[in-house]
């Protein structure tokens, strides 16, 4: 279920750099939850400058790169874990994208398992014994 966003204003970043963020963020999502790479999905989201502030002025006029991230997981991972990846992608989008780390901002959001569908089921059914193997629970 690990699923990444990364919101930049377009050309904040070059297509190699763009490939680079999404495909280790994916390597780094993987290893921070020891979860299976095939279940991992990174997206990056693109706005048009204009229609974009940071600290209440336009992107397009300031040229001020301060990039968003939003890191789901279903509810039952350990704090460490979510914290471990906050610093993490944050890591990332410095090295990948050479901006200012005070300017990197980041979410995690937990998904309740009933509240998301692997293969049309949800989550809770699907993936029964890691989530409660998560939990401590037999």
């Amino acid at each position: 279920m690990p699923v990444a966003h990364f919101h930049l204003p377009s050309g904040a970043a070059t297509p190699d750099q763009e490939r680079r963020l999404l495909t280790e963020a994916a390597v780094v999502y993987s290893r921070v939850l020891d979860s299976p790479i095939e279940r991992v999905r990174t997206f990056l989201v693109h706005y048009d400058p204009a229609h974009l502030t940071v600290a209440g002025e336009l992107v397009a006029e300031s040229g001020v790169v301060a990039p968003y991230f939003t890191a789901i997981v279903l509810a039952g991972r350990s704090v460490k874990q979510r914290q471990q990846l906050l610093a993490a992608f944050t890591d990332l989008i410095v090295d990948v994208l050479d901006v200012d780390r005070a300017g990197v901002r980041g979410q995690i959001i937990e998904v309740d398992p009933d509240n998301w569908g692997i293969a049309g089921r949800p989550a809770l059914g699907a993936r029964a014994s890691e989530i409660a193997a998560r939990a401590g629970t037999p």
